[in-house]
């Protein structure tokens, strides 16, 4: 277990009175941080730097090839100005394993919703709870949502014309839904034998939508994306359904890679 703490500021002069109590602040978020995960991880190490946080962190988690990076949404004190929501989006783009990020305090996750869409990073995300030990009564929601194609408007159309892309459509659609529920049955299949209880829903509508949906209509104690879906493109950091959890949960989302 490693905690970074970053503390940069640019500032004209180093005696400044921010600087200094930035300095106090990073050194006592060090020392409680390090209490704290003692309990669990006795063999916790603390390193408080003097650089960018986005920088720090992502080149910490590299090199000691972490699992998993775990980060609050803001920061606090002194700090709270600069460790903004920006910090923890900018670890999400370019870290290079899965991130957890925390918004509000969870006493304990039993109660999980989890993105499901055919992607490799979604399968990666099943992954990584599987190999969770799971709470007693832990239960996952896994969620499929199809934004289902619609027939354009062919008001000009021959009768004929109209009836093939409506067929073609309708088959396009079935299709997507058959490739959903097939790879629910397989996350099902994966979860139940880690030792979760399994729920499991294929809905039509925006992806974001419907996850944001599930999470604020349930007990809900965590969210999980993965980073891109299977329109993702490569050269994108963070898909746009990731990108909009990550803005608009009221839950701790973890982002998986």
């Amino acid at each position: 277990m490693f905690v970074v703490v970053a503390k940069q500021v640019r500032v004209e002069s180093r005696r400044s009175i921010l600087l200094a109590a930035l300095d106090q602040t990073a050194e006592f978020v060090a020392r409680s941080a390090a209490r704290s995960l003692a309990r669990r991880w006795p063999d916790v190490q603390v390193h408080v730097v003097d650089t960018s946080p986005v920088d720090a962190i992502v080149r910490e988690a590299t090199r000691i090839g972490a699992n998993v990076i775990v980060m609050g949404w803001r920061g606090q004190g002194a700090v709270r100005r600069f460790l903004t929501g920006s910090v923890s989006r900018g670890v999400v783009r370019r870290a290079p394993c899965a991130v957890l990020v925390v918004r509000r305090a969870v006493r304990r996750v039993q109660h999980v919703v989890i993105g499901v869409d055919g992607s490799s990073h979604a399968r990666r995300a099943i992954a990584l709870i599987t190999r969770l030990q799971p709470p007693r009564g832990g239960r996952v929601l896994l969620l499929s949502a199809i934004d289902t194609m619609r027939a354009p408007a062919q008001a000009l159309a021959p009768l004929g014309t109209r009836a093939t892309v409506g067929a073609e459509v309708g088959f396009i659609n079935r299709g997507r839904l058959v490739r959903a529920r097939r790879e629910i049955e397989r996350a099902s299949t994966l979860l139940a034998a880690a030792g979760w209880k399994v729920d499991a829903k294929v809905a039509t509508g925006a992806p974001l939508r419907e996850l944001i949906g599930a999470v604020g209509k349930k007990r809900v104690d965590l969210l999980v994306v993965g980073a891109r879906g299977v329109t993702g493109i490569r050269h994108l950091l963070l898909g746009s359904v990731a990108e909009g959890a990550l803005n608009r949960s009221p839950v701790p989302v973890l982002i998986v890679r």
